[in-house]
């Protein structure tokens, strides 16, 4: 009878009195009244249209030393497949490498000079196609179409005289090379990604709530008080949070180098530059949430709401490059789509400084232009 004495004197009337205040609390919460539409919406648009788990339409570049029917034929057909778009025509296999390197192409189509004499001597020349392996989902569906497009040359253009080569074995092969991770090691692309989806979430978050609980507790005032520049408080607040990033991030290194085996092509003084980085644009959004928010439910709020594109649209968990353009798009402004292909490059491929600066300077723009805005609120604050 004792666990029902709570319910002997209970009222509807201030039970119902308690539902709408709460309902009239969330109300005035612009925040919250948005995250409650915006985020299913969000994660409709961006699972339904953004994510492809069969990318097509990447990135080729072609090197040509032979220019025949057969070989535009080849071109053609791959254009055709979908899972090819035909973007440059480099003059060399060290350009098609660096290409590779720097991540402006996912395959390289090599065409030798003496591919069309051999092929109408019956010889069986091939042709190779270089693939960015770092990421096996990426490239799988695309290689594995590939022996279709020989057939298809052959049902095209060897005719007549020619005929005799389109039967039985193939009258030409298509060589496969992935570079970076021939093995096709998942562990190896999604292991470093791991650093990049940890250190966003942990310093945003942590800065994030670190001025809303001082506003919430009373301290901002006397924060705001003392003679510091708002460049001192924000520079002051983050420092910490640098030195917790690091840890974070050998802790994450150490972890993929023993647990997962994950190859070390490149410099480890690269590795903890690129992450020093990363966590200096991220720790400049938390504080710029916490500018923005007025308490720290808010701030996780929108935590939330910047870590969740940060994931999907980034190439983290789907290929960046199957994703329709304005996916692509969004992708482009986050942090962490940078900083997996500067950690991916320099574990996986031994990137240098040449090619990883691509990848750096929207780094360091996006850090001072979120700074800049993160100034401009917290004076609104002394205000």
């Amino acid at each position: 009878m004792s666990g029902f004495a709570g319910f002997s004197g209970f009222s509807f009337m201030r039970w119902w009195s308690i539902v709408l205040k709460e309902f009239l609390q969330l109300m005035r919460d612009r925040v919250t009244v948005r995250m409650i539409t915006v985020i299913p919406i969000m994660q409709m648009l961006l699972f339904g249209f953004a994510i492809n788990s069969d990318p097509k339409h990447m990135p080729t570049a072609v090197i040509s030393a032979d220019h025949s029917e057969f070989t535009r034929t080849f071109i053609a057909a791959m254009k055709a497949s979908d899972y090819f778009d035909i973007v440059a025509e480099l003059p060399n296999e060290a350009a098609g490498r660096t290409a590779l390197a720097q991540g402006k192409v996912l395959f390289v189509l090599n065409i030798p000079a003496d591919f069309t004499r051999s092929l109408l001597r019956g010889e069986r020349p091939a042709l190779l196609v270089e693939a960015d392996a770092t990421d096996p989902t990426a490239t799988g569906m695309a290689l594995a179409a590939l022996p279709q497009l020989v057939q298809s040359v052959a049902n095209k253009d060897l005719k007549g005289a020619l005929a005799r080569f389109s039967g039985g074995a193939p009258a030409f092969d298509v060589q496969v090379q992935r570079l970076y991770n021939p093995e096709g090691v998942t562990q190896y692309n999604v292991v470093p990604g791991l650093m990049g989806v940890i250190l966003s979430m942990t310093m945003v978050m942590m800065t994030g709530l670190s001025m809303t609980r001082e506003r919430e507790r009373g301290t901002m005032e006397n924060l705001l008080a003392t003679p510091v520049s708002p460049v001192e408080v924000m520079t002051g607040k983050i420092m910490p949070y640098i030195a917790i990033g690091l840890i974070q991030a050998s802790i994450i290194l150490l972890g993929a180098r023993f647990m997962f085996h994950v190859p070390f092509a490149g410099s480890v003084l690269a590795i903890y530059l690129a992450a020093l980085l990363f966590i200096a644009a991220s720790l400049t959004v938390g504080i710029t949430l916490s500018s923005i928010a007025q308490n720290q439910l808010q701030a996780m709020q929108l935590t939330m709401f910047y870590f969740l594109p940060n994931i999907l649209l980034s190439g983290f968990m789907f290929p960046f490059q199957g994703m329709p353009k304005w996916a692509q798009f969004i992708g482009n402004l986050l942090p962490l789509t940078y900083f997996n292909r500067l950690i991916r490059g320099i574990l996986l491929k031994g990137n240098g400084w040449i090619d990883l600066w691509p990848n750096v300077w929207p780094l360091m723009l996006f850090t001072l232009i979120v700074m800049g805005i993160a100034l401009r609120f917290y004076r609104r604050t002394l205000d």
